[in-house]
């Protein structure tokens, strides 16, 4: 009897420590399945919760973008935290260095401590400004007030202000469209205009330094006539031919006759200009005057400043865009108002 009774003890040791074993090892996998797939890993992804998504779709996602360990584990957490329907839609900045219990807090907040700001090809300084503004980082105002009083002299590539302060100040054409991640606690347009400028530094003035050595023009010449490009043409393929054309006139000392220009610096981007607003008495206004503006009307792309370093001989002199997007070139005059007759209302 003793001796089955120690059997049974026995049984019930080896039980009782299995069991033990089981729950330690469940504890170690839950612990380190709901930790950072990463701690050093400060790369930013972007993810996009799409509205209605499940606790369980979430948990994939994620999975799938290595942002976590494990999606049971994640959802596992979730459920007993009691967050497993806070979770919000949107843009989300994410890192492999965040838990689970930061991802989940950053997801229930609805909005994560950094943003995606895109800055597209040929925006303006002022673009700029309203677009932080949209996305509430910035208030209306701050950035292109500081373009205008920040201290940006460490940029020895920039202009001297001169008649620049017109409009976009010495900033405007120098503000490299691209990417940036920003933090909305910590943002502060001084450091955010330098992270353009040091963009524009590095592809630009860097990246492009032998094409900038052997051109007959200077930087500023070639940023400027590479957003009056950016401006007129619609595609990639016609900048090289725009560009052509535009530095023939420039060349010749002739007036460009770039209308962007001129709703630059009236402030009409898109709506229609008028007989005055063609009429004004502005360096930016180049059917009256020749050669290039004071400065740069926007941010140009690398297209266009690699096609303004390299522009394509042609025999045209005219070119104008149809009300079909197409464009339409001239080498006289008279071709160029028989194109305007044909492809214009």
């Amino acid at each position: 009897m003793g001796f089955f009774r120690l059997i049974t003890v026995k049984k019930l040791f080896y039980a009782i420590v299995f069991v033990a074993i089981l729950g330690l090892g469940w504890k170690f996998w839950y612990s380190r399945a709901i930790g950072p797939v990463d701690a050093n890993d400060q790369t930013r992804t972007t993810v996009q919760i799409p509205q209605g998504s499940s606790l369980k779709a979430i948990a994939s996602l994620l999975s799938e973008k290595n942002l976590i360990r494990s999606p049971r584990a994640f959802q596992m957490y979730a459920r007993d935290q009691g967050m497993e329907n806070v979770l919000k839609a949107g843009s989300f900045v994410l890192k492999p260095s965040l838990n689970v219990a930061e991802i989940l807090d950053i997801l229930s907040k609805g909005f994560s401590e950094e943003m995606v700001i895109t800055i597209p090809e040929g925006f303006t300084l002022k673009d700029i400004d309203a677009l932080l503004a949209e996305k509430e980082i910035a208030k209306p105002g701050d950035v292109t007030a500081c373009a205008r009083t920040c201290d940006f002299s460490s940029f020895s590539f920039l202009p001297a202000s001169g008649k620049l302060a017109e409009r976009g100040g010495k900033l405007e054409g120098y503000l490299y469209p691209d990417t940036y991640f920003v933090s909305r606690e910590n943002f502060q347009p001084q450091a955010f205009l330098e992270r353009l400028l040091s963009t524009f530094e590095k592809r630009v003035v860097t990246g492009l330094a032998e094409d900038i050595k052997v051109s007959k023009y200077s930087l500023h010449e070639i940023v400027t006539m590479a957003s009056l490009v950016e401006e007129e043409s619609r595609a990639s393929a016609e900048r090289p031919i725009v560009s052509g054309i535009l530095w023939k006139r420039f060349d010749a000392g002739q007036m460009l006759g770039v209308d962007a220009a001129v709703r630059y610096i009236v402030n009409k981007p898109t709506s229609a200009i008028t007989r005055a607003d063609l009429d004004i008495d502005s360096p930016y206004n180049l059917r009256k005057v020749a050669g290039l503006p004071p400065g740069p009307i926007a941010s140009p792309s690398l297209s266009s400043l690699k096609a303004t370093m390299h522009p394509e001989e042609s025999p045209y002199w005219y070119y104008l865009h149809g009300t079909d997007g197409k464009i339409r070139y001239g080498r006289t005059n008279d071709e160029h108002n028989e194109n305007r007759r044909l492809y214009l209302p």
